[in-house]
């Protein structure tokens, strides 16, 4: 079983670290030892090896600062360089060849799902008032709005009710008013692109 790292100030900036040296060490070792740098074979690879070091436990670590969230991603950046033919690409133009999202809008994927099934009824009884609709007749937006909380201190942003309600707010009406989950998940996967 894996530790996570968090100091005094619960900080994650060491489990970022961490992460990251664990990634780039299966990456060099994928490197080293892989003839073919055939998308075939480097995705799958990446997939299985690297990224769930990255994605260990995160919502409980989810990073806070850019340093930290560009320490993550330039782990997926060099991974995604290795594969032939994609070298001279922009990173943004080889995470749309490989169907890639970057690390940071996989964790609100992975945030928004959590939100839909809490909305949905489920977790009611384990997550009482994490959220709260807004009321709204407004025809801008999604018709299911949530309020955005107040708090005093910066690190309260980082929080899950928190972080997920900006980007739920943002949301087009067809991927919240989907009739099932898979639905919205397909539905979010679209709209992904302009939310971060």
């Amino acid at each position: 079983m894996d530790e996570i790292l968090v100091d005094e100030k619960l900080n994650m900036t060491q489990q970022c670290a961490f992460a990251a040296q664990k990634a780039n060490r299966m990456l060099g070792c994928v490197k080293r030892n892989m003839a073919s740098r055939a998308r075939e074979r480097i995705l799958p690879l990446y997939s299985a090896l690297m990224r769930p070091h990255l994605e260990y436990c995160i919502q409980l670590w989810s990073p806070q600062y850019k340093q930290d969230l560009d320490v993550l991603e330039q782990v997926q950046r060099r991974a995604t360089k290795m594969i032939r033919g994609l070298e001279h690409l922009s990173y943004e133009d080889r995470l749309r060849e490989l169907g890639l999202f970057c690390l940071e809008k996989r964790r609100l994927w992975g945030d928004l799902i959590p939100a839909c099934q809490y909305l949905e009824g489920a977790y009611r009884k384990d997550g009482e008032g994490l959220f709260t609709r807004v009321c709204s007749d407004r025809t801008r937006g999604n018709g299911c709005k949530l309020k955005e909380g107040r708090f005093r201190l910066d690190i309260r942003k980082k929080f899950f009710p928190m972080s997920v309600v900006k980007h739920w707010n943002r949301l087009p009406r067809e991927a919240v008013d989907g009739p099932s989950l898979e639905m919205f998940k397909a539905r979010v996967d679209g709209a992904l692109s302009n939310l971060v």
